[in-house]
């Protein structure tokens, strides 16, 4: 039987990061409201799906959160000042998934997408760090890793601890 203190400590803690990341759902989606979101859930069935067009995938962080990790095939792209001439022999319709730590970054720049001509855009929820959560894989370079920048210390708090990587 386990300490009772550290199961409640727990219990706290998945609570407040569940409530958090849903005042931020709720945030982003009144902040971007013409950006269409996918749970980390939908995109693992989409990715498993051979028959389906396979998305690009997007990682609207800093070149230092992405190089402690990010999603298999991701691309970076800088979150201010997203430069699209990366993406001009990509379809109008190609379907982009965007994500960055919690959703915000990665809105903005489906946004600008969606601006820029771009139809099939959608913001991954939770982004990276509800997808490493979940316990889904991330890569440092093409190997597997458990550990997420955290961008900073209020916003590692919504990682768990043994996926929480070092700032800075």
């Amino acid at each position: 039987m386990g300490d009772p203190v550290f199961q409640l400590s727990e219990v706290v803690i998945l609570n407040w990061r569940s409530l958090a990341f849903n005042l931020l759902k709720k945030l982003i989606a009144r902040k971007f409201p013409t950006v269409q979101s996918i749970t980390c859930e939908e995109l693992v069935q989409w990715l498993e799906n051979p028959e389906q067009i396979q998305p690009i995938l997007l990682d609207a962080r800093s070149e230092a959160e992405y190089q402690v990790s990010h999603l298999q095939q991701a691309r970076r792209i800088d979150p201010n000042c997203p430069n699209l001439t990366g993406l001009v022999e990509v379809s109008p319709q190609m379907p982009i998934v965007v994500y960055c730590s919690v959703g915000y970054r990665s809105a903005r720049v489906a946004t600008r997408l969606l601006q820029a001509g771009y139809s099939h855009v959608y913001n991954l929820e939770g982004s990276i760090f509800q997808w490493v959560n979940e316990g889904r894989p991330v890569f440092q370079d093409d190997r597997p890793t458990v550990v997420v920048h955290p961008y900073n210390w209020v916003w590692g708090t919504l990682l768990k601890w043994q996926n929480r990587g070092q700032a800075g």
